[in-house]
Order: C-alpha cells, then sequence, then structure tokens
C-alpha cells in the first residue's frame, strides 16, 4: 500500500464518482478504479459502494479514510519537518566554551541565532578549553570556543578560527592609587598585589605571566587566584589589588573599578571557534551562517579554512 492508495480512495469518497475522481488527481478513470480494487483486496474489505447514484464509502471505507487522511497529513508534515531540520530551522546545537566569551562575542551570536532559530534546541556547556577540544573530538559537542586553539589528540581534525582578539589590561578600585591613569607599567604591577584567574583558559600564574612579571616575581608569589574574569572585576573594585585580565573585561564595567592598560602591550591567546571538520549538520551550518553575518571578518577567514579544509580532503582521497 502506498501512499497514492489513499490519495485515490479520499478523492473517490470527495467526488462520489470515478470520473470525476480521475479528472481531479489527472489521472484516466480506468487506472483509478484498478487500484481502487486493488486496495481493497489488500485491506480485505469492500471499501466503496458503486450504485446508480454514485459512489460511497461502506462502514469499512469510512473508517479507512479516517486513518488514511490522518496518515496523509503525518506525510505532509513529515516532509515540512524534515524541509526545516535541512535548513537548520530545527534541531540541536551543543556548544561548549569558557565563561569570559560571554563578554564577547557570544552575547550578540546567541542572541541572534535563538531570533532566527527559535526551535533549534540549544545546548550550552561551559566548559575549560582542554575539556572542550576533547569533547568535540569525542562527538560531545557541535561547536567551541576556547583560548587559543585546540591541542591535543584528535585536535588537527577540528576546523578553527579565532573569533576574538584580546591583549592585557588591568583593573583597579577606584579608591586605588592607579585610578584614572590610562596606563600601568609593568614595573608597577611587580610591586602591588594581584589578583589573576586560574588554570587554562585566561591569562594565568603561569608562563605567560611568569615570563612577564619575572619567573620568581613575589607579585605571583602572593597573587589571588579568582574563579573567572568577573571575580577579577569584582575583588579589584573591592580593593583587593590588580587585577589581571583580557581586554575583553572592558564589556563588563562595573561601580567602583577603573581599568587601564598595560605597558608595554601584551598579546594573549585569540579566542577561537572550532568544530569538527566532518560536522556539517543544517543545525552547525546555520549557526556558522550567524557567525558570518555578525563577524564577516570571521566569516572570510571560516570560508578560506573550510576551503582549504575542502582541498585538503580531496588531495587525500586521490593520494588514497
Amino acid at each position: 500500500m502506498e501512499a497514492r492508495h489513499l490519495r485515490y480512495a479520499l478523492a473517490l469518497a470527495e467526488h462520489e464518482h470515478f470520473g470525476r475522481a480521475a479528472g481531479a488527481l489527472g489521472i484516466a478513470q480506468p487506472p483509478l478504479s484498478k487500484q481502487i480494487a486493488d486496495l481493497e483486496r489488500e485491506v480485505g474489505a469492500r471499501l466503496f459502494d458503486r450504485t446508480r447514484q454514485g459512489v460511497f464509502p461502506t462502514a469499512a471505507g469510512d473508517a479507512f479514510l479516517a486513518r488514511a487522511r490522518r496518515a496523509l497529513d503525518e506525510v505532509a508534515a513529515a516532509v515540512v519537518e524534515a524541509g526545516r531540520a535541512a535548513r537548520g530551522e530545527t534541531g540541536r546545537l551543543r556548544l561548549g566554551f569558557i565563561a569570559s566569551a560571554l563578554l564577547e562575542p557570544l552575547p550578540t551570536v546567541l542572541g541572534r541565532f535563538g531570533r532566527e532559530r527559535p526551535d533549534v534546541r540549544l545546548e550550552l556547556h561551559e566548559m575549560a578549553t582542554s575539556r572542550s577540544t576533547a569533547a568535540l573530538v569525542a562527538g560531545e559537542l557541535d561547536v567551541a570556543i576556547t583560548l587559543g586553539r585546540p591541542r591535543g589528540a584528535g585536535a588537527e581534525r577540528l576546523v578553527s578560527v579565532p573569533v576574538g582578539h584580546d591583549h592585557l589590561i588591568a583593573v583597579v578600585s577606584t579608591a586605588h592609587p592607579y585610578a584614572g591613569q590610562p596606563s600601568v607599567s609593568v614595573d608597577q604591577l611587580r610591586q602591588q598585589p594581584l589578583i589573576v584567574a586560574p588554570g587554562e583558559d585566561e591569562p594565568v600564574v603561569g608562563a605567560g605571566l611568569r615570563a612577564l612579571l619575572g619567573e620568581d616575581s613575589p607579585a605571583l608569589g602572593g597573587a589571588t587566584v579568582a574563579r573567572d574574569i568577573h571575580t577579577i572585576i569584582g575583588l579589584a573594585a573591592s580593593g583587593v589589588g590588580v587585577g589581571l585580565g583580557p581586554s575583553r573585561m572592558l564589556a563588563a564595567p562595573r561601580p567602583g573599578a577603573w581599568f587601564c592598560e598595560v605597558t608595554p602591550r601584551t598579546p594573549l591567546p585569540d579566542l577561537v571557534l572550532s568544530f569538527t571538520a566532518r560536522d556539517r549538520s543544517p543545525a552547525l551550518s546555520a549557526f556558522l551562517d550567524i557567525i558570518r553575518k555578525n563577524c564577516p571578518d570571521v566569516g572570510a577567514a571560516l570560508d578560506h579554512r573550510l576551503g582549504a579544509h575542502c582541498e585538503q580532503r580531496g588531495q587525500d582521497l586521490a593520494d588514497s
């Protein structure tokens, strides 16, 4: 039994005449009569009474037609849903991100994605760079925003593009002697109690700051380690010390805090958008389209990376 058999039966019930139903369906009457007869044999019951006044559903026909209408409605709905899914209008997108990406660029990107793709289910996971890289490689995430390019096993299979550039800045209380200054020097920082973020996802008590301030810097040895950049800003505004963090902290001003540049200017690792090269799900493609619209320079770099990956994949297939 095929969907056309259901349509034929419904058309016959509507027009109550083989000729008129055949005309509405755009087929000849004999094939229609044969298809209805074949359908009745398959169902095992007479679906229509043929009378001089017309062709009318039997009790079995009424029961069959009610289900047939629902079945065809479901088929039509399935076609619509398949099209929406293929266009990235439904589905699921799993995004891993470091906390500071919520300052820039995620707010505008997520807001626009939510407005343009309201029926895509967003699963958002705040996680460290190493964890999100492993999750991407394992297929547990669709896309991630990390500090620096992903490293480790499987990272070479990811497509990565910078989505934000940062440099080191300082934040102090408005009551601090440095408040009102446009910048502070590295020498000045060496004399202050510092507040830094932990671990791998922000400027840290690690190689970067040790190289900047000195391997045995007392300021680093006694630094307060904050959970994230929001805590850095809060502690600095409370007068605990001088907070150090990425320039995207400027997107999170708060009363009592003063931001100033650090001289010499010290670049920090980029924010990087990554996804698995083989994953071109419609929901991910829709998200990448939002990135292109919202960040044209990022979109150009993304298209370049995707093009390079496709060329490399084609070469690998040719060599195999």
